[in-house]
């Protein structure tokens, strides 16, 4: 247990590291909140992948898959369609603009008054994703490190927000890199091999469990459609997902990375369904399926590595909760306070000041919501 708390303080040392490297790059506004629109095309997917692949996808994709076989894997790859779609068709006109947020172009389409009522609606969506994973870590370090609810959340949460606030969007294109590389390490190459190696091997899988669970439709039609309603559109339209676009150096890097970040969406969904399968074989008898992954994490994997893959859970939490934070953060200070404030723009003071608050905002709800997927879906319900 020393050797896995050890990784994980590790991993967050380096976070915070990342982000006070990323604070000394925000030198103006518009690094601050799109990386100075300059990232190229390694940078661009690693970003894009890690912000729309978070708790949900991750703790949530092994539950689906705990309890649905592989059908489990629609919501990531919902989610990784609208990716393709976004990079494909929208980014280029996207950033032709040269914009922040979303609601920006309601304005410039309808009226001020448009901006800030959808501003409000995009505050509230772009909040509750935050919360969604930074409640998805906590559980997982609740679980795995037997932590109070309300230590695990501020712990994993506090990084996030400390990392957020000072860089912003350098801060989280940093972080994001990393965290995208130690979840597909972590999960990919570490985790479901292990797993599998625990079962038996594919064939063994195969056996003990009933062919529904190697059906792509188990889950029903009607979920599928729900994840392509719900998670499809709302990825074409988030304010998350759009500020990310705007970071891109061209065209051409956001519709190739862009396109590719949405196939390992694809990919990461699949490898989330066939790590809950193996947990339904090992642990038939969980009495909560939202404890699979942590359960298996705790049960499967020796000290040292769990505490890699533990990083790893982490790592696709945090990346997704501070996209939610600052882009919930821009909305108010884009949006919302130049009208309060008689059409004054804010400053990059200001945009730290109001990233913190919604920080806080975030530590707040996370600590009275309990229902993950459920947290995640009234988010995009609302979008």
């Amino acid at each position: 247990m020393i050797l896995d708390i050890s990784v994980v303080l590790i991993y967050a040392a380096g976070m915070l590291l990342l982000g006070w490297y990323g604070m000394r790059r925000a030198r103006s506004q518009e690094d601050y909140l799109v990386a100075g629109r300059n990232l190229g095309p390694a940078f661009y997917m690693g970003t894009m992948a890690a912000t729309v692949l978070g708790g949900a996808a991750t703790v949530g994709t092994v539950r689906l898959g705990y309890v649905h076989g592989i059908s489990g894997l629609w919501l990531c790859a919902a989610l990784g369609a609208g990716i393709i779609v976004l990079n494909l068709f929208l980014a280029k006109p996207l950033l032709k603009l040269r914009i922040f947020t979303v609601t920006q172009i309601l304005e410039r389409r309808y009226t001020p008054a448009a901006r800030q009522a959808s501003a409000v609606v995009m505050f509230a969506y772009a909040l509750m994703i935050a919360v969604v994973s930074v409640l998805a870590s906590g559980t997982v370090l609740q679980v795995l490190f037997d932590l109070p609810f309300w230590a695990a959340i501020l712990l994993a949460g506090g990084v996030v927000v400390v990392y957020s606030s000072i860089g912003g969007m350098w801060s989280l294109t940093l972080t994001d890199i990393v965290q995208f590389a130690i979840k597909t390490v972590g999960l990919m190459f570490v985790l479901l091999p292990i797993c599998l190696y625990r079962v038996g091997g594919w064939d063994a899988l195969a056996a003990k469990l009933p062919s529904t669970a190697f059906s792509l439709t188990t889950i029903g039609y009607d979920t599928i459609l729900t994840y392509f309603l719900i998670y499809f559109f709302g990825i074409l339209i988030g304010q998350d997902i759009w500020q990310r676009v705007f970071t891109a150096r061209s065209e051409r890097v956001a519709r190739v990375a862009g396109s590719l970040a949405g196939v390992y969406c694809v990919i990461y969904g699949l490898v989330g369904a066939l790590i809950g399968m193996c947990a339904k074989v090992l642990l038939p008898d969980l009495a909560n399926a939202n404890n699979a992954f942590a359960s298996i994490v705790q049960s499967a994997l020796p000290d040292g590595i769990r505490g890699l893959v533990i990083a790893a859970a982490l790592a696709a939490m945090m990346s997704t909760a501070s996209a939610g934070l600052l882009a919930a953060a821009t909305t108010v200070t884009e949006d919302l306070l130049p009208k309060l404030r008689g059409g004054r723009p804010s400053s990059l003071g200001t945009a730290r000041l109001f990233t913190l608050l919604t920080g806080l905002l975030v530590l707040a709800i996370s600590l009275v919501v309990s229902d993950v997927i459920g947290a995640l879906t009234l988010a995009y319900n609302l979008l």
